[in-house]
């Protein structure tokens, strides 16, 4: 009896130690997760943003073009990238709002309006309406530039993404909506000054699709 009730003394003192292991291990996955953030979608975002580049690109080419049915394609195209770029907003903001609901709230908005930008030149198939193309386009790009910052600021400040890429697109966002300014006021700036902020595009686009937007970082 004596031998029975010690040997089941010692089973319960190591179910004990077990138990205590394992939260110790889940309190370190916890720990380790709270140094890691991940952007929500995170390559559905990026694929969008590449897909978007290629949408506009062609779309506005052959929406300039002098044949009727090119010209359908390009307004379907147009109108695919605005699909899109909303998107962006939506999906970006989800990850966004969690930090700064504000900022969320602003790149959606700013995603919206681009979108509505950009595919105004639809409209010009309307007889008797004439939007310039370039007009809405200078908007929609002025508009995303300065909507931007505020968001690869809280990239940087919660570290959501790396220091340096969020950094780049301070910079090249800026840099972007100074070039798309000028444009209004006359001066054909926009494409010296829309280079970095391309580039930044391209850049998080990829680490979006190839990390998932997953970052660690050291806890301060």
């Amino acid at each position: 009896m004596f031998f029975t009730g010690k040997t089941q003394g010692f089973t319960k003192m190591g179910a004990v130690i077990v138990e205590l292991d394992a939260l110790t291990k889940i309190g370190q996955e916890m720990k380790n997760n709270s140094n890691s953030t991940e952007i929500y979608k995170a390559q559905i975002i990026g694929s969008f943003f590449i897909l978007a580049f290629i949408a506009y690109g062609f779309g506005r080419h052959l929406f300039e073009s002098g044949s009727t049915f090119e010209k359908h394609i390009g307004a379907l195209l147009v109108i695919m990238n605005s699909i899109m770029v909303l998107f962006i907003g939506v999906l970006l903001r989800k990850t966004l709002q969690q930090y700064n609901l504000l900022v969320g709230n602003i790149y959606l908005l700013t995603r919206i309006f681009e979108a509505l930008a950009l595919a105004s030149i639809v409209l010009n198939l309307i007889p008797t309406v004439y939007i310039p193309n370039d007009y809405g386009y200078f908007i929609a790009m002025l508009v995303l530039g300065l909507g931007s910052i505020p968001m690869c600021l809280t990239l940087y400040k919660y570290k959501i993404s790396p220091s340096w890429l969020a950094l780049l697109g301070v910079t090249g966002y800026a840099i972007f909506a100074f070039g798309f300014l000028m444009e209004l006021f006359g001066k054909e700036w926009s494409m010296y000054f829309l280079i970095l902020g391309g580039l930044w595009e391209i850049t998080f686009a990829i680490w979006l699709i190839i990390k998932g937007g997953k970052s660690k970082h050291e806890k301060t």
